[in-house]
């Protein structure tokens, strides 16, 4: 069982019986505790406020009326929060980390969440160990336990046997979930899976841990704040100057009540949450996993994307085109460099009838390929030649080693960098004989292999040596086989992409490891940069050495090559210091200190590593750039939704605090009263506010600049704005009620109903119009993203039906004091609504107000 894994049936059986392999930590609200969570804010207090002072003048339908919108209100504020807290965990099964172990004796990749006991797990560098293990066999094992332990060093690994009562930080022989492997492979047997591991028994201490809100969540805290004193301060106003024209306690205080009602808008953060939520899953299903919500504010503001070529820019879909043996290409040789190819390699192929499933790197699994076309069998030269030791491949090293035996003999296989195989070469195959490597014959072949390069190609080079003892180095004097050649063409839709980021204001910069001759050919045929200016890892120097003329050169560049981790982390840095925000993509185990380091760390869904995808702010499903600047429209789509829906809510409650301030301050008898306030904002307030915060974006939404993540979620202008519209709405809505009086009804006796009700439902109609002012003014009306919502529509019919149910039912019509009018009512009520969505639309089409960025 444990040299071939698990049969199906028993993985099966052990997983019914020790359950998934699940760690217990936040496990989110309760439905109980987001319900309770809805009474619990200043606006509720408020309301309860309201409805204990109408008991006290007895009126009783006023106050149950208020509780009653207050549960209406509670109902609506849990089913959002409900749907975010779905969302979010939906968001989370999408990100699904795997493990390869042996099933029915194949290596095969499964959800972590279902390792059982006694699997057999095999792990190399860049993964994240998903559960504990004993070591059966390692190769330069070395495993980063700093989660765990504290230590911040790797530890190495070894697959003895341990004597005596060992603490857990001097387990060598012993892998532990929570942990990462920073070097080496190694084949494990699971001993111990979900809350039984090590990482388990410690997991009550963040158990029920709160998690801390967001950027935008704290704006939204300080926004809401603020908004609470404006309010405070206009209720002692009126008061103040209530008591000294009229001095009627109890209108005063309706009054202040309802200054309190309509300045504040309820569904705000709950919308804002929901909004987030539906745009990270809208990601999700364009292969972006966003896995914190902070990033995606960031991702609108993004200036600069840090981008690996291979896979992200191109296709991933590796090839070799060329083979190049050391001998005028002769069969003998061609079969050495097949045999690195397949011994060199720790992929595999599984070739059916109906597909090749690949399980490895790219590179390693198109060599694969080349050998199989070739006609060798890929499983009997590797039993024929079984592997006894191994250097990984590492970004430091650019070359991988394996060492093999041969009948009585060992057998070194080599392949990397052409220039970095050839500088550990002594010697080169020529024919059947093996001559001294000379300088001559190596500046020859790498001059070769930058030809490959130059021409679009991956060049790659493999050695070999053979020795009569296994005690050996792997990667010094080692003999020269010849180069492969690999195509891995430019992906179809990175053209486009690279054009909608410039127009968004958006550098590419490419970073590689590949040949600078490569790169250099790439990033022409993209577009990204001038010809023949690339920046060379050998000539970047350390952060703290660099010279303000070395900063300028790598702000200014566009592609580097054959770079490293530490360079990567340095670029960030110089970028950051002159103000960028910047996206940076990565996949490798030593890139993660540079996915931290970036303001939304990317990591590789296919292809990168597990830690780097548990330090990154975001995972690419499918690898591809495109879905990086898809992840970057919808932030920014986003962040637009929620300012509108702010802009809407906050323009739509300052108008009835302008209404109810100027009635009150005018002495008007046709106020608004508490309750019909409570109503306008059920009404207008949530369901308009949410079919913006779904809204598909404007098409211009890439047109623009990036944002500064640091501004405030309203700008100056757009302060001014909501002022504006404020204005234009309680100046309608007035105007309808002073045209009715004076126009439509002169010499008919004054009645306070009637303009109380042609002022509440002109207040209805103008903010249920007002969302179409939403849209932007730099596109056609009827193409605008508001106009053409489906959401928005559904809420503005859902709204109307609304108003007119509340006619029919004679309770309701009571409580909110209203009654049908006539037609002519009617007329004028619709007119002043298109009358303040026309002259908002006049205004901001001549640029007398701004609202967008």
């Amino acid at each position: 069982m444990i040299a071939t894994g698990l049969t199906s049936r028993e993985a099966t059986k052990h997983l019914e019986q020790y359950g998934y392999n699940l760690i217990e930590t936040y496990k989110g609200k309760s439905r109980l505790k987001i319900l309770f969570s809805q009474f619990n804010n200043l606006m509720v207090y408020l309301l309860l406020f309201a409805a204990a002072m109408s008991f006290w003048f007895q009126e009783y339908l006023d106050a149950t009326a208020i509780l009653m919108v207050i549960l209406v209100n509670a109902a609506i504020g849990f089913l959002m929060e409900l749907q975010a807290e779905r969302s979010m965990n939906a968001l989370k099964k999408m990100a699904m980390v795997l493990a390869k172990v042996f099933r029915d004796g194949n290596l095969t990749e499964i959800v972590s969440d279902e390792l059982v006991p006694y699997d057999l797990m095999y792990v190399e560098a860049g993964d994240m160990i998903n559960a504990d293990a004993r070591i059966i066999s390692a190769t330069q094992l070395s495993v980063n336990e700093a989660s765990l332990t504290g230590e911040a060093m790797p530890v190495e690994k070894i697959a003895d046997e341990l004597s005596g009562d060992v603490p857990l930080a001097d387990r060598t022989n012993m892998l532990y979930k929570g942990t990462f492997v920073t070097s080496g492979n190694a084949y494990a047997l699971v001993v111990a899976t979900g809350m039984q591991t090590e990482l388990g028994k410690i997991a009550h201490l963040v158990q029920g841990a709160e998690q801390s809100a967001t950027p935008l969540e704290k704006k939204l805290q300080v926004f809401s704040r603020k908004l609470i004193y404006i309010t405070v301060a206009m209720v002692v106003l009126i008061f103040i100057v209530g008591m000294f024209t009229h001095g009627d306690y109890t209108e005063l205080l309706e009054t202040a009540i309802a200054l309190a009602v309509a300045a504040i808008p309820e569904g705000l953060p709950i919308v804002a949450t929901l909004a987030l939520a539906q745009g990270m899953l809208k990601m999700a299903r364009h292969n972006v996993i966003v896995k914190k919500l902070s990033a995606v504010e960031t991702l609108g503001g993004t200036t600069i994307i840090c981008t690996d070529k291979t896979g992200t820019l191109t296709q991933n879909k590796i090839e070799v085109t060329d083979v190049i043996t050391a001998n005028e290409n002769t069969a003998m040789d061609k079969q050495i460099l097949r045999q690195i190819a397949v011994l060199c390699n720790t992929a595999s192929i599984q070739i059916s009838e109906k597909e090749v499933t690949e399980i490895g790197d790219p590179l390693e699994t198109g060599l694969l390929k080349y050998a199989y076309k070739n006609g060798d069998n890929i499983e009997q030269i590797r039993k024929q030649f079984p592997k006894i030791n191994e250097v990984p491949f590492s970004s430091e090293t650019k070359m991988m080693a394996t060492l093999h035996s041969s009948h009585n003999e060992f057998i070194v296989y080599a392949k990397g960098a052409a220039e970095e195989i050839l500088r550990r070469c002594s010697h080169i195959r020529i024919g059947s004989e093996t001559k001294s490597l000379n300088e001559e014959t190596r500046v020859h072949w790498k001059e070769k292999s930058e030809q490959l390069a130059a021409s679009g190609l991956r060049v790659i080079a493999g050695a070999y040596k053979e020795s009569s003892s296994r005690n050996i180095s792997l990667i010094s004097d080692l003999v020269f086989a010849g180069l492969y050649g690999m195509m891995d063409p430019p992906a179809d839709d990175v053209f486009d992409a690279i054009s909608e980021c410039k127009e968004a204001g958006i550098k590419v910069v490419m970073i590689t490891g590949d040949h600078p001759a490569t790169a250099n050919y790439i990033a022409n045929q993209l577009g990204i940069a001038e010809p023949n200016n690339v920046v060379l890892g050998k000539n970047m120097n350390p952060f703290e050495q660099l010279s303000d003329q070395e900063k300028k050169r790598w702000v200014d560049s566009s592609v580097f090559a054959r770079v490293t981790p530490a360079h990567k982390l340095d670029l960030i840095s110089v970028l950051q210091e002159k103000g960028n925000i910047v996206g940076m993509t990565g996949d490798g185990v030593n890139d993660a200190p540079a996915l931290k380091k970036a303001d939304i760390g990317i990591a590789m869904g296919k292809r990168g590593t597990q830690v780097a995808q548990e330090v990154s702010d975001m995972v690419l499903k499918d690898d591809k750039f495109s879905s990086i600047v898809h992840a970057i429209r919808q932030g920014r789509v986003i962040f637009t939704n929620i300012q509108e829906f702010v802009i809407y809510l906050l323009s739509c409650n300052m108008s009835e605090l302008l209404v109810v301030s100027l009635a009150s301050l005018s002495n008007l008898h046709f106020q608004l009263v508490p309750l019909q306030i409570l109503f306008i904002n059920l009404v207008t307030d949530v369901l308009p506010a949410l079919a913006l915060g779904v809204s598909e974006g404007s098409p211009l939404v890439m047109k623009h600049k990036p944002r500064n993540p640091a501004e405030p979620l309203l700008k100056t202008r757009q302060w001014y704005a909501v002022w504006i519209y404020a204005a234009i709405i309680s100046v309608c809505t007035l105007g309808a009620v002073l045209f009715s009086h004076f126009v439509m009804h002169t010499g008919e006796k004054f009645d306070p109903k009637l303009c109380n009700n042609i002022l509440f439902f002109s207040l209805i109609f103008c903010q249920l119009l007002h969302v179409f002012n939403m849209a932007s003014v730099k596109i056609s009306f009827f193409k605008s993203e508001v106009f053409r919502n489906k959401y928005v529509w559904y809420a503005l019919v859902l709204s109307w039906l609304i108003v007119i149910v509340v006619l029919f039912i004679a309770p309701a019509r009571e409580a909110l004091n209203v009654q049908s009018l006539k037609s002519g009512d009617w007329l004028l009520v619709i007119a002043s609504a298109a009358i303040s969505l026309l002259v908002i639309q006049i205004l901001k089409r001549i640029n007398l107000i701004h609202d967008e960025d």
